[in-house]
């Protein structure tokens, strides 16, 4: 008995030391999470990379080996999906653009009018049609979405001024867009002529009259100083853009459902910080603009969103989009 006793105990204590070998192992070898974007450090997508891996620390202490790299310095923008999806980086930025590249019945998400508002981006995605937008997205493209941090909301701005209340009224304005044909398909849904200009063009075209317009969201006419050779802002509102936060499934599927929910609740706190900051600097620059001499006006937004959205629906592009999802999201707005 006493023979069978000591085995016994010789197996546990055996369990026991295997059990603690592989707790320390886990300890030593926390998980790697390469975090990467091609974003400068003073943008606010890059700093709030780094308040996601401050609450993701407090919430899961010494799993996670969190690692960020900025300005492109890992992997190029246009690297970024790749790398997650090979493994290569654990987390990125992935725009609504890549995932429709990638799934062609998700451009409806680049779409004019689409969203009123950061908060709308989240109601949408914590949304059943926002849980089966992700889970689609992680079955054909590997990814996790964690959020969306908002990018910005894309303006007109005018070189000369102009009476804008609906879409009627840019007839006949040749308004700069970026030269994809998506993009050039939104100018022209506004009711302008579209006219495609490399970006480093549009300060000259704007100050020589090429152009008569270009769109783009406030902090950008204040980067560019376009406000020196425009007179007029028209806060039409007509693309609020946003940047998911996203995970590959490698990764993923080495959590429990407690540490998934942690992360998700990091990625919740860094957009939160980043879509206060933003839309703080917006309400900035608008007072900034008009005291450098821009009227800043606000047209008629709901005929401008009625025309765009029914000019995106009637359109080919449409027939791929979700049955029914134009009207759900709509919704869901405030």
């Amino acid at each position: 008995m006493k023979t069978l006793m000591r085995s016994a105990l010789v197996a546990l204590s055996a369990v026991s030391f295997a059990a603690m070998a592989i707790g320390a192992a886990q300890a030593q070898d926390p998980i790697e999470l390469k975090f990467t974007t091609v974003s400068v450090p003073t943008d606010l997508h890059t700093q709030a990379m780094k308040v996601f891996a401050d609450k993701l620390n407090e919430l899961e202490p010494n799993l996670f080996d969190i690692q960020l790299y900025d300005s492109g310095s890992l992997f190029s923008q246009n690297g970024d999906l790749d790398a997650l999806q090979r493994g290569n980086a654990e987390m990125a930025y992935v725009s609504f653009q890549l995932i429709a590249d990638a799934i062609p019945k998700f451009g409806l998400f680049t779409a004019g009018y689409l969203f009123q508002n950061a908060d709308h981006y989240r109601k949408v995605m914590d949304s059943d049609l926002g849980a089966e937008f992700k889970q689609t997205v992680s079955d054909e493209m590997g990814i996790q979405l964690l959020d969306v941090c908002y990018l910005g909301t894309r303006e007109l701005n005018l070189r000369r001024e102009r009476d804008v209340q609906t879409p009627a009224d840019l007839d006949g304005i040749k308004l700069r867009m970026p030269g994809s044909d998506a993009w050039l398909f939104l100018g022209e849904a506004l009711g302008a002529n579209p006219t495609p200009l490399p970006f480093s063009e549009v300060y000259l075209g704007l100050q020589t009259g090429t152009i008569d317009a270009q769109d783009n969201p406030l902090p950008t006419v204040d980067a560019a100083k376009f406000y020196e050779v425009t007179q007029q802002i028209v806060l039409t509102d007509h693309l609020v853009d946003g940047l998911p936060m996203a995970v590959n499934n490698q990764t993923w599927d080495q959590l429990d459902e407690t540490q998934q929910a942690h992360m998700v609740e990091a990625a919740h706190v860094a957009c939160d910080f980043n879509n206060e900051k933003r839309y703080a600097e917006e309400a900035r620059l608008v007072k900034f603009f008009e005291e450098k001499g821009l009227k800043v006006t606000t047209p008629d937004v709901a005929a401008f969103r009625s025309h765009v959205q029914e000019f995106y629906l009637t359109s080919d592009r449409a027939k791929q989009w979700p049955e029914g999802w134009v009207d759900r999201i709509n919704a869901l707005a405030d």
